[in-house]
């Protein structure tokens, strides 16, 4: 190989380090952002999040929907169903914060919790419960399954 093959080579890797370097710094997210102040005085202690399909099961914004794989199954006494959502590079304890701080908002009580390579939030209201599932592949992408669905009538 001649020394300029050499160089436009080297050039192209470095470039390559260099912009995946940037992207891996740059495009690193966390929940916990939404809760800070604003340089220019904008107020984000309103959290960026919306409801989907369960009016007390409050989701960041930064999260996808993925409507494909998710589902609801609704009857006129209830509504139950799995709702998907991914994100790349999203930091996952402040995730399981969000969501322990903000069902609790939405009067959810909770259960327990799972921590460990994947975490498991689990809450209760009086007619029904919520389990949400927080993954995180090798690639980075964090992916969570939320699921609500009501709670059986108790026999004595």
């Amino acid at each position: 190989m001649d020394q300029k093959a050499f160089r436009e080579r080297s050039l192209v890797i470095l470039s390559l380090i260099l912009v995946t370097g940037l992207g891996w710094m740059g495009c690193s997210s966390s929940v916990k952002e939404s809760r800070q102040e604003g340089a220019a005085g904008e107020d984000f202690s309103k959290p960026r999040a919306k409801y989907y399909q369960f009016e007390d099961v409050l989701v960041p914004d930064e999260l996808s929907f993925d409507a494909k794989k998710s589902f609801i199954y609704e009857t006129p006494r209830f509504k139950a169903g799995i709702l998907y959502f991914s994100k790349w590079r999203l930091d996952v304890n402040s995730l399981v914060d969000f969501f322990n701080y903000h069902m609790e908002k939405d009067n959810w009580k909770v259960v327990n919790s799972y921590r460990g390579k994947e975490s498991v939030l689990n809450f209760s209201k009086p007619d029904k419960s919520c389990s949400i599932k927080i993954t995180e592949n090798w690639l980075g992408t964090t992916y969570v399954e939320v699921r609500v669905g009501p709670i059986g009538e108790k026999k004595m």
